[in-house]
């Protein structure tokens, strides 16, 4: 969803901390993104009915007077994908009698891995100002695969890698373009949350045993493994319906608002995470807030706008995930280091801000490591751990 900021550090870096050659390879890499979440793929005609050239949102502001409403987003193309048929296996396994509610619970979560066509729509849906004008709405598109990284009865770990490949205007395909995409954690009946609060700040709220009884956590974080909101909810399974859906939760704005927008500083709302027999569906419904720099609501407008999310995971079949594979197997190691250093640093701090001014964001700084990586003979552990630390020292408050 959206990018915090980093890259590594050792000898054969520049003097701002990045090396040429990896400033060149994560400007590409975050062109692709750019483009791969606002990509419009072809579709097998085998798979489904072809799309139509023009988009257009019906759910929209028929009587805006000076917008004709067109989404805002990419041209870049895709090669054509196929969906994938008939139920999935995790969605089979989903059905079957006799689970408890816990085990049921975490097969949806598994259900959520896998290879996807991925589209994200947003629409704001009301305004609460006088002068309100409702911006154009967003789409985009890409592919990813949804990595198992954990799998335990009360905790699953899911990691998103984008792999995109692009068709060019004489037909021809270029790619793969491989980036690190976002993170989610469940854990069951968690106890403490990493909230929120604002200002790239984050804090530990503890939640009694009784809230928590029955509930997973959903912890997303950002490309680098910082993280972006942590959320407490329930798993509902009526008949072939399974969805959960969070309580109330302040994010920090999305990368698709973040290089555009100014006027607010906080997402509050809702996720649902529905599963499909063919993948699954994330909804969101955010309030646009604007705070003091205190992190309070101001008090005349605190809300903007209200947006209306639609994200969807189809499953598909015979695409070449094998750049991420491959990605994924070699900078394994470095991430599950990183993420360990994120759980240290939030579990033994009760409030974590991180900097955002900085000329060289993290995200840089992490993904140049991760690159170093990629063309090394072998990882070397003790060294990556010393150049996290300073990372973080440098970063983390």
């Amino acid at each position: 969803e959206s990018f915090g900021e980093d890259q590594p550090l050792n000898a054969n870096l520049s003097q701002d901390g990045v090396s040429e050659m990896w400033k060149l390879r994560l400007a590409t890499a975050l062109a692709v993104v750019s483009a791969a979440c606002a990509a419009q793929a072809d579709i097998d005609e085998s798979a489904e009915p072809a799309a139509p050239e023009a988009r257009q949102f019906t759910f929209s502001w028929q009587f805006a007077p000076n917008s004709d409403m067109a989404p805002r987003g990419g041209t870049s193309r895709g090669p054509s994908v196929t969906l994938a048929k008939g139920p999935s296996e995790a969605w089979q396994r989903l059905q079957e009698p006799g689970l408890s509610k816990q085990e049921r619970d975490r097969r949806a979560i598994v259900a959520m891995a896998g290879g996807y066509r991925t589209s994200f729509d947003f629409l704001e849906t009301i305004g609460f100002t006088t002068d309100y004008e409702p911006p154009k709405p967003y789409q985009s598109w890409g592919t990813e695969y949804v990595y198992v990284v954990e799998d335990q009865p009360d905790f699953v770990s899911l990691q998103h890698v984008i792999v995109m490949f692009f068709k060019g205007e004489d037909g021809s395909i270029q790619g793969p373009a491989v980036v690190k995409h976002w993170r989610q954690d469940w854990q069951y009946e968690d106890r403490e949350l990493n909230v929120y609060v604002g200002h790239s700040t984050w804090e530990r709220k503890k939640v009694s045993r009784r809230e928590a009884k029955g509930t997973w956590s959903q912890s997303v974080y950002q490309v680098d493994d910082s993280p972006r909101y942590q959320a407490l909810g329930e798993w509902v399974h009526r008949g072939n319906v399974s969805y959960w859906e969070s309580d109330n939760t302040w994010r920090p704005l999305p990368r698709r608002e973040y290089s555009i927008r100014s006027d607010y500083h906080v997402l509050s709302g809702t996720n649902r995470h529905t599963i499909t027999p063919n993948g699954w569906i994330h909804e969101e419904d955010n309030l646009k807030a604007v705070l003091n720099a205190d992190g309070t609501l101001r008090a005349e407008t605190p809300y903007l706008a209200r947006e209306a999310g639609l994200n969807r995971y189809d499953l598909i079949a015979d695409f070449d995930f094998s750049g991420g594979d491959d990605y994924w197997e070699t900078t394994a190691g470095f991430w599950a280091d990183v993420r360990q250093a994120w759980t240290d640093r939030l579990a033994n701090d009760d409030s974590v801000t991180l900097r955002r001014d900085a000329d060289t964001p993290m995200l840089m700084k992490m993904f140049g490591y991760a690159g170093e990586i990629e063309s090394a003979d072998a990882y070397d552990r003790a060294d990556a751990q010393k150049a996290i630390s300073a990372i973080f020292d440098e970063y983390v408050n």
